[in-house]
């Protein structure tokens, strides 16, 4: 395989033998394509907004390597990137400690159980043992999605709040096609909250997926209608997005949320001015 690379091996027969590289043989120094610099330079401008505190020095530490090492052609795009570019990307609160998301991430990888201290909103701290299916970058937060012992089911789990993560000689078989993306919407968007709505969308299903955040809630084909089902503590801010729609709505839950919405109609009613 080394051969097939390009790396010169020599083999000696024998008691004492073995295999060995050439003598005078030194690995070539790495190279890049200019799209390749560009896209390290990204990786790294995104990493400082992802809520891990070492991503930060250690993305500007690697940048300066990769710098010093590049032909000068190349050094000049992947500065330019790092020092003009800003990403949109939701500013993640801090994720807890590095290690057990890199601890995390092998798990899930490898499909190998681990054993959890999570402490809670109260600041209780319980020990659980998870199946780690995968890990979400959500809304500014890091999350692990499995399946939890203690509580018989599929749960997940903010980084921030989990008090060491330990490795545990137990495989498990992850779902096929498990979305833990998908998941996270579905369960932030169900969260019991004051007020339960329901919206009828005068549109497609693949139309209102595309205009709605999955913050609102949970969109489901009924019959030759679209029902957004959602949750929320602020009817204001849910008829603030339902006004943003591009199609017509009717609302059948909380007869509420229909005050608010014609309270912002007559908001905006009311900035047109008379009219000419």
């Amino acid at each position: 395989m080394l051969e097939s690379l390009g790396i010169a091996v020599l083999a000696q027969r024998g008691r004492d033998g073995g295999y060995s590289l050439m003598p005078g043989f030194k690995l070539g120094p790495m190279m890049f394509t200019h799209d390749e610099a560009l896209a390290l330079a990204l990786g790294l401008t995104a990493a400082r907004s992802l809520g891990l505190g070492t991503a930060a020095p250690a993305g500007a530490s690697a940048l300066s390597k990769l710098e010093r090492m590049m032909p000068e052609h190349l050094q000049r795009p992947m500065r330019a990137v790092s020092q003009s570019v800003t990403l949109d990307i939701a500013r993640a609160s801090a994720c807890g400690d590095p290690a057990v998301l890199a601890t995390l991430s092998l798990a899930a990888q490898n499909q190998q159980r681990v054993h959890l201290g999570y402490q809670s909103e109260q600041q209780v701290t319980t020990q659980r043992d998870v199946d780690p299916y995968g890990l979400a970058y959500l809304g500014g937060r890091w999350y692990l999605v499995g399946y939890c012992h203690l509580r018989q089911d599929r749960r997940s789990f903010r980084l921030d709040r989990i008090r060491g993560a330990a490795l545990l000689p137990v495989s498990f078989g992850r779902p096929e096609g498990f979305d833990q993306i998908a998941y996270m919407n579905a369960a932030l968007a169900s969260l019991p909250r004051a007020h339960t709505v329901r919206v009828q969308l005068h549109t497609e299903l693949s139309d209102a997926h595309a205009a709605i955040a999955p913050k609102l809630g949970l969109l489901e084909q009924v019959g030759g209608a679209v029902m957004l089902h959602g949750q929320t503590d602020d009817l204001e801010w849910m008829a603030l997005e339902l006004a943003r729609l591009p199609f017509r709505f009717a609302i059948e839950e909380p007869a509420a949320l229909g005050d608010a919405l014609k309270r912002h109609a007559t908001a905006l009613l009311a900035c047109t001015g008379p009219s000419a």
